[in-house]
């Protein structure tokens, strides 16, 4: 191999190495605000970059009009924030492996570049972790399975299908009744629908099956595993949700470090028969006490009075029946969705 030609390798993947830096750099800058995450994204892709000043010949040997590749079509198409991520975060690697091997040809200093390369894994982690819990904090419309009146398994997926399709943020798998084997099957397969989008998928009630199923997290009841026994087995960036009914609940699961808390039932319903409606005056309670905690309101909740519960504060629902037997699932999702995001916009505007 020519010497220009080891040039022309070096000077293509040290640009390919600050593209990606500068993607991975900007959304922890901007969408993050995380400094020092920022800053030490910027620090590996200016010692990178100074590589091009050390040796003119590899800017000199550039022809990028003869570029063989720059034709060749891309159809990695990017989904969601995790996608452009992971890729981003893969396509550092590759090119700083690229550069340590072709780099030792030339005498580069190289044992930085495999530094940086161990510490992008790390970061890649991190980054990974936070983009979870921002698709939480965005979330609007949470929707909760409910297989009654539902013929089969497969009008279930399809009801999930067209949720999916009508911008639900959120679904958790709620099954009280049958047995494990059962709950990882439905659950394998929620995932496969769920699969390239951003939506979060919840387990209720059990931590094991949820790590069994690799869903994003668990929604856990007043009488389930205590959310500080639950981290303890769950990894970092796992979301667990829990169910409160009262304002003495709800200061109680702040202290607990859950992710996001439920808050309800607000309107009487039959999945929580044994609960007295907490009524929108707990609404009220969570828009003046839950400033850094996600929550959303439930229970009862539907096109009809969803108005109620967000002139009330809430800016999230989840909701059961209001989806799950509706006579057309997207379209009532997407009327749900609107709404949510019409209520904030208007609250927003009177501020």
């Amino acid at each position: 191999m020519l010497r220009n030609d080891i040039h022309r390798i070096i000077d293509a993947n040290i640009n390919r190495a600050s593209e990606a830096l500068r993607v991975l750099e900007d959304w922890i800058r901007y969408s993050k605000d995380d400094k020092q995450i920022s800053e030490k994204l910027k620090k590996i892709r200016h010692s990178i970059n100074n590589i091009l000043l050390s040796n003119p010949n590899f800017v000199m040997s550039r022809e990028s009009d003869f570029d063989v590749g720059r034709n060749i079509e891309n159809n990695s198409g990017r989904k969601s924030i995790r996608d452009v991520i992971c890729a981003n975060c893969k396509r550092f690697e590759e090119s700083v492996r690229v550069l340590s091997e072709y780099g030792q040809i030339l005498n580069l200093d190289t044992k930085f570049l495999e530094e940086n390369r161990y510490e992008i894994y790390t970061i890649e982690k991190e980054l990974l972790k936070n983009e979870k819990l921002l698709r939480l904090h965005n979330a609007k419309l949470y929707l909760i399975t409910n297989r009654d009146g539902l013929k089969c398994d497969r009008d279930f997926f399809n009801v999930i299908e067209y949720a999916v399709s009508g911008g639900v943020d959120i679904i958790q798998l709620r099954e009280k009744s049958n047995n494990e084997r059962k709950i990882l099957s439905l659950a394998k397969e929620i995932k496969k629908i769920i699969s390239d989008t951003d939506v979060l998928f919840l387990i209720n009630d059990r931590v094991d099956l949820a790590l069994a199923a690799d869903a994003d997290g668990v929604h856990l009841g007043q009488d389930d595993l205590p959310v500080s026994e639950a981290r303890k087995i769950t990894p970092e960036g796992f979301i667990i949700g829990l169910s409160t009914h009262s304002p003495d609940q709800g200061k109680a699961g702040i202290a607990t470090g859950t992710d996001y808390l439920g808050i309800g039932p607000v309107f009487p319903t039959p999945t929580k028969p044994d609960y007295k409606p907490a009524g929108l005056e707990y609404v009220s309670w969570a828009k003046d006490n839950l400033k850094n905690i996600p929550y959303f309101a439930i229970g009862g909740i539907d096109e009809s009075n969803i108005n109620k519960v967000t002139d009330a504060g809430a800016k999230r629902v989840a909701v059961v029946r209001a989806i799950m037997n509706s006579y057309n699932p997207e379209l009532i999702t997407k009327k749900l969705k609107k709404q949510l995001l019409e209520n904030e916009q208007q609250y927003a505007t009177k501020k």
